[in-house]
């Protein structure tokens, strides 16, 4: 079993900044991929960034070139870098890890962006 903490949501005017971070109980080293999904009200989660262990990295859309997903496999830990916050990003973030055929998933954290 493995336990994701996702922390570093908050509330931020339009323009700003946030970064999320997303702590594994195991070593993140073990991970095939690992990522973040959002799910704004009344819409369906959406996949925002992932990065797999060889590094390769994926972003939806809408979020290319101001977000930026890395990890520190020393501390256990992924990272969301959140730039240029639009109303539109307010959702709840979703941390996930996929161990094997596990999928793992955080228990959430809000970003409200305010315009």
């Amino acid at each position: 079993q493995v336990q994701l903490v996702e922390s570093g949501g908050g509330l931020v005017q339009a323009g700003g900044s946030l970064r999320l971070s997303c702590a594994a109980s195991r070593t993140i080293l073990a991970i095939s991929v690992m990522g973040w999904y959002r799910q704004a009200p009344g819409k369906q989660r959406e996949l925002v960034a992932s990065i797999a262990s060889g590094g390769t990295t994926n972003y939806a859309d809408s979020v290319k070139g101001r977000f930026t997903i890395s990890r520190d496999n020393a501390k256990n830990t992924g990272y969301l870098q959140m730039n240029s916050l639009k109303a539109e990003d307010t959702a709840i973030y979703y941390c996930y890890a996929r161990y094997g055929i596990t999928t793992y998933w955080g228990q959430g954290t809000q970003v409200t962006v305010s315009s």
